[in-house]
Order: structure tokens, then C-alpha cells, then sequence
């Protein structure tokens, strides 16, 4: 195992607590009490990359990259993180350089807000606001798209991963396309599929569902991040 441990003690409630932290070699999948993160976890797993379930920001240590999944309504998801801890431990990890994935309303946390609850405050890591996709079509998107990339430039996450790939998608919100768009898709229109600004990545669709596509593109973010992955060559990609 890559992995260091530091070990630090301290005191709660009057007994002696012992929390081992995950420090250089892992890839973090945040478990916030919401969202496909056993899912998100397992495919990691399955390309190679040294992995590690985080439920609390002091076992967060400084891994290798973060992902943060998401499902359900972009507030509740809002709150359970908060509420777990892990905004300011998040937030200066990437702010130092941390390589980090945002996966569906994972994504979407990551803006300034969301039409969806009106009332929440995104993280306002990337700018702009989360929307309603299109009234002319059935909600949620519940299948399979066709990612547009070539349009945006190159990203890394897009690696050997061939223009108009399918992807599976489960959303009624997604971000509008920007300058931050690294891949587009039409359903009622066109709508932000993936973003992408230095060491941050986000996605609208579920690369853990997304069969060999997502699984390469899982791969390519554990080789950004300089964890473990499998290569292009090997069984699982034929």
C-alpha cells in the first residue's frame, strides 16, 4: 500500500481518541451520507487506483486527489456536506492544487447556486448558476448521451476517449455551457456534460455507470492525480 499513516490522538467527551489519516498516495472519495459513492469508490477500485472512503475531513490528511459524488437534490446534498465538515478541508485542498472530480450533483455543488433550491449556496468554486434542463423534454434525462468535446479543446480527463462517446446520465439540473466546458451534450438543448479549470474537474454524468468510457475516464483522473491506474492496454479496456 502507497499510503502513509499519521496517527493522532486526541481527547473527546473524556475519552481518548485515535484517528489514522490517509496522508500521500490515495485518491479520497468523500462520504458526505449522500450519493453514489460505493459505486464511485468500486470503479476506482477496478482501474488500479489506491482508494479510500473519507467520512471525516480530520482523516482527510493531503491525499493524492479527491472525488466528491453526489445524487439527489443539489440543497440536501449542500447540507450533508456542511454538515459532515467538509467544506473548509475540501476547499483548501483544492485551492492548494489538489486534483478533484465533482460527480453529477457533486458537479453541481461546486457553483455558485442551483434553480433547484433556491435557498442554497453552492460552494461558488466555479461561477455561474445550476438550471432546469428544458421543459420541451421528458425529466429526469434517465440514459444514455453522446459526449461533444472536440468544440472545447483537450482536457484530461478526455484522454483517449473518442468524440461522441456515450455516457450515462440521471438529471433534471445541469450547469449551462461556459468558458469552463471541457464537454457538451444535447437533451432540450445544449448543456454543460463536463467542466474543467486547473486541478478541478466536474461531470454531470455517472462515469461509475458509464462502462468502459467512464472507467478510462476514471483512469485518466487517477493518472492526473499520480495514484495507481491501469493501462490503456490492458484486458479491461478490450
Amino acid at each position: 500500500m502507497i499510503a502513509a499513516f499519521l496517527r493522532r490522538r486526541e481527547f473527546c467527551s473524556g475519552l481518548l481518541r485515535i484517528h489514522t489519516l490517509w496522508v500521500v498516495g490515495v485518491i479520497a472519495v468523500i462520504d458526505y451520507g449522500i450519493g453514489n459513492l460505493r459505486s464511485a469508490y468500486k470503479a476506482l477500485v477496478a482501474v488500479g487506483a489506491d482508494t479510500k472512503l473519507i467520512d471525516d475531513p480530520r482523516d482527510l490528511g493531503h491525499p493524492d486527489g479527491i472525488v466528491i459524488p453526489g445524487v439527489g437534490a443539489f440543497g440536501a446534498a449542500l447540507n450533508a456536506f456542511r454538515s459532515r465538515g467538509f467544506e473548509d478541508k475540501v476547499r483548501g485542498l483544492i485551492e492548494g492544487g489538489t486534483p478533484t472530480l465533482g460527480i453529477c450533483v457533486g458537479m453541481q455543488m461546486l457553483y455558485e447556486s442551483s434553480s433547484e433550491s433556491k435557498d442554497s449556496v453552492g460552494l461558488g468554486i466555479l461561477d455561474g448558476k445550476v438550471e432546469r434542463l428544458s421543459e420541451g423534454v421528458r425529466l429526469p434525462q434517465m440514459q444514455w448521451n453522446r459526449l461533444e468535446m472536440t468544440k472545447f479543446g483537450s482536457s484530461a480527463l478526455f484522454e483517449d476517449v473518442a468524440e461522441g462517446s456515450w455516457v450515462y446520465f440521471v438529471h433534471s439540473y445541469a450547469a449551462p455551457v461556459g468558458a469552463n466546458t471541457t464537454a457538451s451534450c444535447e437533451y432540450g438543448g445544449e448543456f454543460s456534460a463536463a467542466v474543467g479549470v486547473g486541478n478541478l474537474f466536474g461531470v454531470q454524468f455517472h462515469p461509475e455507470k458509464s462502462s468502459v468510457v467512464g472507467l478510462k475516464i476514471l483512469a485518466n483522473f487517477s493518472k492526473y492525480c499520480g495514484s495507481t491506474s491501469l493501462t490503456t492496454g490492458g484486458s479491461l479496456w478490450r
